[in-house]
């Protein structure tokens, strides 16, 4: 009976034995818990070629916004593209004078490389800086890079955060950018640029003046169809084409109401049809234009891309 009780009492420890060995088997082949995902603060803050945007960010009471819950997509310049703008201390650069230039690097919401569809992208930076502080626009050009403002490649996209992604790139993004500088950027309007080069009045510098102006586009094939026309005027009338095209004021589409009549700054007048599924222009000649593009904001100014060249005679 006692050999039965000791069997018992010895069969009753191995176990136990048993299970405690296989639980600390088991803690041993549980995978390490995931990390908790990081802030875009905290990820810039972790990787030393992002140090002077940091100190850039603290210094213009930044850093909390991009550690906070909203959803931003970020352009992050290392400290080599700080460097090349000339920025290589923040020393004689005061937070008012750093937020504009880091708020050109934010988008609000969460856009990767992906999202963006091939060719010319256009989104609105949290740069307050335009007329009325209207935000200014980023040209996103996604080919074989992404490439911002033709200026700043994407070298590393798609570094999510928690509470968006960074996409790392080689330049800082100017936020200088006027209607010119927009034309400029776009190969799509690169008639446009060799119109106002050409005509009479040194139209190029006085889009690049204070403004305010709105400028209604017209791309490359828009004057690839009236090549004939254009090819035969003169400075003077090329001139007065082009003005047709520009107005007084920051002339956001949200500002455009139907049947509304424009003057241009050369005096000649269309008006605006918001009936269709996109706003158009009725010019003087008669002709429908359809804008295809609205609120591309610069710093003096708004362009809004257009079909067709206005004409102001049948």
């Amino acid at each position: 009976m006692n050999t039965l009780k000791t069997n018992s009492k010895l069969l009753c420890l191995l176990l136990a034995l048993f299970v405690t060995i296989s639980a600390c088997d088991n803690d041993d082949d549980s995978p390490d818990p995931m990390p908790e995902p990081q802030t875009i603060t905290e990820i810039a803050s972790a990787n030393d070629d992002f140090s002077i945007l940091v100190s850039a960010l603290v210094k213009a009471d930044l850093a909390g916004l991009l550690d906070s819950n909203g959803s931003f997509t970020v352009f992050a310049p290392t400290n080599d593209a700080f460097e090349k703008a000339g920025i290589t201390s923040l020393d004689n650069l005061s937070a008012a004078d750093l937020r504009p230039i880091l708020l050109n690097h934010v988008v609000s919401g969460k856009i990767l490389s992906t999202d963006l569809q091939a060719g010319d992208n256009y989104v609105s930076s949290e740069n307050a800086s335009g007329p009325n502080e209207t935000k200014l626009s980023l040209y996103i050009n996604a080919g074989d890079n992404v490439v911002v403002n033709n200026n700043a490649t994407v070298t590393t996209p798609n570094l999510e955060a928690s509470n968006g992604v960074i996409h790392v790139i080689d330049n800082v993004i100017s936020a200088d950018v006027d209607v010119v500088d927009i034309a400029l950027q776009n190969s799509n309007f690169s008639e446009l640029v060799g119109a106002l080069q050409a005509a009479e009045g040194d139209l190029v510098s006085t889009l690049q003046g204070d403004g305010p102006f709105t400028v209604f586009a017209p791309t490359n094939a828009a004057f690839e169809a009236i090549a004939e026309v254009t090819a035969e005027l003169s400075a003077s009338e090329l001139a007065n084409v082009l003005t047709y095209h520009v107005v007084s004021g920051n002339v956001q589409s949200s500002m455009l109401s139907d049947e509304m009549s424009v003057t241009a700054i050369n005096q000649g007048t269309f008006s605006i049809d918001l009936d269709g599924d996109m706003p158009q222009i009725m010019d003087a000649s008669g002709a429908t234009v359809t804008i295809v593009l609205t609120d591309v904001q610069g710093i003096n100014g708004v362009v809004h891309v257009v079909n067709k060249v206005l004409l102001q005679n049948q």
